[in-house]
This record gives C-alpha cells, structure tokens and sequence, in this order.
C-alpha cells in the first residue's frame, strides 16, 4: 500500500520507517527541512535504538521517502497523523495546533474513500471535529493510537502488544459502511502484526482516543502510589524495594513498574494526565480524575525529596559542593530530556548553590540546550572528578554496573544516591560509600 506519514519527529520518523519494513510505499512529511535532510540522509534526528538500522534497511529498498511539501502526500491510501501535541504553555490542556495544521494542509490532496488515520495523542472529542471537518472530502477518519516506548519504538511498531481502531459506528456501536471499509484498509496495512495473532480492538471515536491517556494514567498512578509508599517507609524505617517485592507477588498487582525513585517524566506521561484532567473539566467531569492531580504531585515531589536527601548527607548544605549527576534523560536508552527528573534535580540543586557536572550516555547535547549553566562531561568518571556527593539519576546500564572502588578513586567523598533503587547497597557499602536512596533506611 501507498502510505503518508504527517510528522516526523519521534512517532512518525519510527512509524514511516516501521511501516516501509513491512512493504508498504511510505511517504514521511514534515515541515522540519533539516529534519527531513537528515531523515534523507539515513540518520535519526534522535537517539532511539534500531531506528538508524531501519533506516539504512529500508532505505535501500526505495520504500521509504521524506519531503517538506505536502503535496507529495497525495495518491496515498492512509494518511496517518503523527504530529505533536505538547502541553499549552500555562495551562494543563494539550495544544492540537500541530494537528490542525496538518489536517488542513492535508485536506487538498485526499480522495474519496482515503483513511486519515489518528495517531497523535488527543483530548476525546478530537477525532470527531476532524471527521466533521473533512466530511466533504469522502475521506474517512480512525484512529489508530500509539503506545510506544522510548527505546523499546521499533520493537513496539513492528510487533504492538495491541492495536486499536476507532471507527465510525452507527447508534448500536457497529461500525459504519465507510466504518468498515476503512477497518479492511487498516486490516490491509497492519497485515503482518495481526497475522502473529496481536490482539485488536475495534471501536468507536471516543473510546479509541481514550485508550492511550487513560493508559498512561494507570501507569503514572502506580508509579506514584510506589512513591507515595517510599514517603512512608521513609518516616517508619521499613524498605520501600522490600514492599514492592512483597506487593508485587500479587498477580493483582504485579511487580512491573513499582520502582521507587525520581518519578516519571518524559514527553507523554506528565503532559498526557494533565491534558486528560484539563479534558475532564471541560466536560464537567473533572471530579473523576482529581485524583490525577496528586500522581501529579507525588511524582513532583520525589524530585524536591532527592534535593532534600542531598543535603542531609552533605552535612546540612550543598551550598559549594561539587554533585556528580550520573543521567539527564528521563530514562535510559533515549536522548529525551523533556520533563526528565534528572535534570530537574540537576537544576534545582544548581539554583541552590552547588557546583553541578551532569553526564548521560546519549542526553548531553539536548541537556545543554536546556540547561547551559550546568556543567556537563562525557562519562561517570569525568563528571564526579572531586564529587562531595554522585547522584544516579538515571538508569543507565553503565551506571548500574560501576564499579565503587573505581568511582572511589576520583571523588572527593564516597556518598552516593541512588535516585532509582538500581544499585546494590550492601555492595557500596562494603566499599566504604555512604549509600542512601528514597524509601530506604
């Protein structure tokens, strides 16, 4: 099949790049030149593991094409939406000017029977305006949400854990005429996912548009309440990574995702449960999801409580001390500093006086531009030369499997915290660090 990729940044660039791996003829639009410049070139305009294989792999086959005119977007059978959607500056609710942008200079190339297919995160509600909006054109709206993982992408896009349509539907939920036959389009492009027996869903507008945020919402509630927990532990001595494994046997629960530390961040979990809030408000059922706002204020809170912990070991202050932050993205295996807890707490503690060097294995560049007062160094060893005080912020594999004795050599002080309860303390201890982390005695 023919397809457009609207948007090319994280989503699309993986999405475009995934789709030409299973034979389809994609088309990558963006009104980025150099992003579409490097995207020609075969490089990825961010670190996302695979991605740069891909690629090259595909780009081989003449598959897989980038442009900055939309024009060029015509004579495809889907096109799918790919665009951002940040969080309006000031406010909880997510900005679509992206989308609309997208769909309006779209609108000129489609046909009669063509899929525009969703896959950018939007309030409920967006879907439908878009099919309104395009109705004259005989194209049909899905959506199609993601639910990528950075640095898990390719993977994610090649072989999902589900796929969901949202569909028009008639007054008993069945889909439509044009329901239908956009679901035998979709059918078509995702041929090889649904032949390894991926489970698929097939709904309406809303539901489909709910799918990801309430998804994210589940997942940044667990991770909170896990923080919530090590606020406890921390005020009675008990050892919050002990709670989670007793917990986590339950297979209601599970174990997956209650690691206690900084919290999350990222492009999609903070500003996904505030525009799914601001959502709710604006659909007078804002009392449904208030309980948002305090995930909301645990996560942001553990930042504030690593600060607070540097300073306990630090004798009272960290007023002068040099602090070595291992990590600036917001998880491992990804460049993606947008809300990163690390290098919140990397800021913070500069604000307030200290002498911060910052390093990550792939962020150092992006952390920069955000934060250029901050110092920053290529590796561990580099960034805690004289450290009084190394922070493991992120989760790096390099960082979980340093040696104490060799980080021993260059700090100033052996005080190490572990924002991510990876390490093992016994062993830092037995190496003469001190060793504290959230949560834990």
């Amino acid at each position: 099949m023919r397809l457009s990729v609207i948007g090319c940044g994280y989503l699309g660039a993986v999405h475009a790049a995934s789709m030409a791996h299973l034979g389809h003829e994609v088309i990558g639009i963006d009104v980025d030149r150099r992003k579409i410049e490097a995207l020609r070139a075969g490089r990825a305009p961010f670190y996302e593991p695979g991605l740069p294989e891909l690629l090259t792999e595909v780009g081989a086959t003449g598959r897989l094409t980038f442009s900055d005119d939309m024009a060029d977007a015509a004579g495809a059978d889907v096109h799918f939406i790919c665009v951002g959607t940040p969080q309006v500056h000031g406010e909880f609710r997510a900005d679509l000017t992206y989308v609309n942008s997208a769909v309006a200079s779209l609108r000129p190339y489609l046909r009669s029977g063509d899929v525009v297919a969703g896959k950018s995160t939007v309030p409920v509600g967006t879907a439908e305006a878009i099919a309104e909006a395009l109705r004259d054109t005989g194209a049909v709206v899905a959506w199609n949400p993601e639910f990528l993982r950075e640095g898990f992408a390719v993977a994610d896009t090649l072989h999902p854990d589900r796929l969901v349509y949202g569909l028009p539907t008639d007054g008993d939920g069945e889909p439509t005429a044009e329901g239908s036959k956009a679901r035998a389009v979709l059918d078509e492009v995702y041929a090889t996912p649904l032949s390894e027996d991926i489970p698929l869903v097939v709904t309406d507008y809303a539901t489909a548009q709910l799918v990801k945020v309430a998804a994210n919402s589940f997942l940044a509630t667990k991770i909170s309440f896990i923080n919530a927990m090590a606020e406890l532990c921390e005020a009675t001595g008990a050892d919050v990574t002990r709670l989670a494994d007793a917990i986590g046997y339950d297979a209601r629960i599970g174990r997956r995702f209650l690691n206690a530390g900084l919290g999350f961040g990222g492009g999609c979990l903070p500003k996904d449960i505030r525009a799914f809030m601001a959502r709710a408000g604006e659909l007078g059922v804002s009392d449904a999801l208030s309980f948002l706002r305090e995930v909301d204020s645990i996560n942001m809170r553990r930042r504030v409580r690593m600060v607070d912990l540097a300073r306990e070991v630090c004798d009272g202050s960290i007023v002068g001390k040099r602090i070595a932050v291992l990590g600036a993205a917001f998880k491992p295996d990804s460049d993606d500093v947008r809300d990163s807890p690390a290098l919140s707490v990397a800021a913070q503690m500069q604000l307030q006086g200290a002498h911060v060097t910052v390093t990550d294995p792939q962020a150092v560049d992006n952390a920069r531009a955000k934060w250029p007062d901050l110092r920053f160094a290529a590796t561990a060893l580099e960034a805690a030369q004289d450290a009084d005080v190394v922070l493991l912020a992120t989760e790096w594999s390099e960082y979980r499997e340093l040696e104490p004795d060799a980080l021993a050599g260059v700090v100033a002080h052996t005080r190490i915290l572990d924002g991510r309860n990876v390490l093992e303390p016994a062993r830092w201890r037995a190496a003469g660090w001190t060793y504290r982390a959230l949560g834990r005695p």
